[in-house]
């Protein structure tokens, strides 16, 4: 593949849109504020800014070119000033395929190569080429240190054998979509876009909307709000299933390939040499029904990959079945769940202290001021001390060997397993209370996603114990 190539001509259109979408607010806020006397001035100044985004457009997709020559991807781009940059293929840690509605009309996919040095970005991305282009281009790039190995082995290769696959269930996928608790987040979402949105609502209109309003009965407006809950809640099992459609995760020798998505169609690549840190969540809906969601840590990567700060190996499954899957997939981390040493019980004091301090200042500020209202407080004072009891009750660890399972609480209840080789840092931390009560905090670091890193803590752990796993990260055992 020495020939250099560009890119599929539709990369023009992605760029208009990327561009257009950076400028899209500008746009907006002109349009509100010319939209009287100057709106044909605007509408021009519009269709010349248009004009020039197409030609540049034109331009970045003429004048970018790859090709894979002597072990290397180059890419040469550049409008003005040309630009070259060459990653070897030994450098290359995963490929991705992904591929939006547009995309997939033009039987098109983006290729995002990502080395060990990415940040926020991906290291190469080539926005739009043919299906079968960015296949073969994947297959090429990955033929690096492996055709070497393969040229210096004389054994004959053993018999090849199926790669393990397995597919989410629609039943399984509207089940994550029901107990995703996403209703918060878009409801959270809605009201910061409508708090933007709200200085450009003209002030009559907004007052006329709230006089109705008030002006309706209690039962109606409690209609309306369940109404809404329940909009919102359909929209948090659409946007689940939209984004999970078709999860398939399949193991070949070394690697782990993801696909998933109905609208936009993603293929991540999960090399298990990168895997730092294997977890199970369980959410405070999914534990009591026995769901779990089983996710990764990855060391590198890019927020380009859209998934957030860990890997989702699979959505959803029963408790019971995450052994069989992590001996077919993660065989390494199989059989190291055991039975944790908890925490003390002296320790709960603490833990519910931290929990609930925030609603009992609450309280008794709603309490000295508005009594009539105390019991609103109240309640989340009640459900944060309940919160702080799970917390305390769900953490521990167990260490045996090279393996490591800790197990902590924020609102999910979280299960990492890891191994002392990927463990950068062990922090003990005490302060005078805790050093009082023999008892102390213990803080993990590994790698994470971007290059950063991420981090575990077990707060109010038995000092004793706490030394012990100090010892032992630093082989003084």
């Amino acid at each position: 593949m020495f020939e250099a190539k560009r890119l599929h001509p539709a990369a023009i259109l992605f760029n208009l849109i990327k561009t257009v979408r950076e400028f899209l607010f500008a746009i907006i806020l002109g349009f509100i504020s010319f939209r009287d006397e100057s709106m044909l001035y605007f509408l021009l100044i519009t269709a010349g800014f248009l004009v020039i985004f197409m030609i540049t457009s034109i331009l970045t997709w003429y004048r970018y070119t790859y090709r894979v020559e002597d072990d290397e991807l180059r890419i040469e781009y550049g409008v003005f000033i040309r630009k070259k940059r060459y990653i070897s293929k030994n450098r290359i840690q995963s490929i991705d395929l992904t591929s939006g509605v547009i995309h997939r009309i033009f039987g098109l996919t983006k290729v995002q190569i990502e080395t060990a040095g990415t940040g926020t970005g991906a290291e190469a991305s080539l926005s739009a080429v043919k299906m079968a282009e960015g296949e073969a281009l994947r297959e090429e790039l990955k033929t690096g240190g492996a055709q070497q190995a393969d040229d210096m082995d004389t054994v004959d290769d053993p018999p090849e054998q199926t790669n393990p696959s397995q597919t989410i269930s629609f039943k399984r996928l509207f089940i994550a979509g029901t107990t995703s608790g996403s209703v918060g987040v878009i409801l959270a979402l809605a009201v910061a876009g409508f708090s933007e949105l709200e200085e450009f609502i003209p002030n009559s209109f907004y007052d006329n909307t709230i006089e109705w309003v008030i002006g309706l009965g209690i039962v109606i407006l409690i209609v309306m709000a369940i109404g809404a809950l329940i909009l919102l809640w359909l929209l948090g099992i659409a946007g689940t299933i939209i984004k999970n459609g078709n999860f398939t995760i399949t193991k070949n020798h070394d690697e782990l390939f993801i696909t998933r998505g109905l609208l936009e169609k993603k293929q991540l690549t999960i090399p298990l040499k990168r895997i730092q840190a294997v977890g199970i969540q369980e959410s405070i809906i999914r534990q009591p029904l026995g769901f779990v969601t089983v996710y990764a840590e990855v060391a590198g990567g890019s927020m380009d990959k859209g998934e957030d700060f860990s890997s989702t190996l699979f959505p959803i499954m029963k408790r019971e079945e995450v052994e069989p899957f992590l001996e077919t997939f993660l065989p390494d981390y199989a059989g190291i769940q055991q039975e944790l040493t908890p925490l003390p019980k002296r320790a709960r004091m603490f833990y519910i202290f931290r929990a609930s301090i925030i609603f009992l200042i609450l309280t008794a500020v709603v309490g000295f001021w508005n009594p009539s209202f105390i019991w609103m407080p109240l309640v989340l004072l009640v459900g944060s001390m309940i919160l702080g009891v799970m917390r305390h009750r769900d953490g521990g660890f167990h260490q045996h060997g090279e393996q490591l399972t800790i197990r902590h609480r924020s609102f999910s209840r979280n299960t990492i397993m890891m191994y002392h080789k990927r463990i950068q840092a062990f922090e003990k931390k005490q302060h005078k209370i805790q050093s009082q009560q023999q008892l102390a905090t213990m803080r993990l670091s590994i790698i994470g996603s971007m290059g950063t890193g991420t981090h575990f803590a077990i707060k109010d752990l038995e000092e004793s114990l706490t030394d012990e796993l100090g010892d032992w990260y630093s082989y003084r055992s």
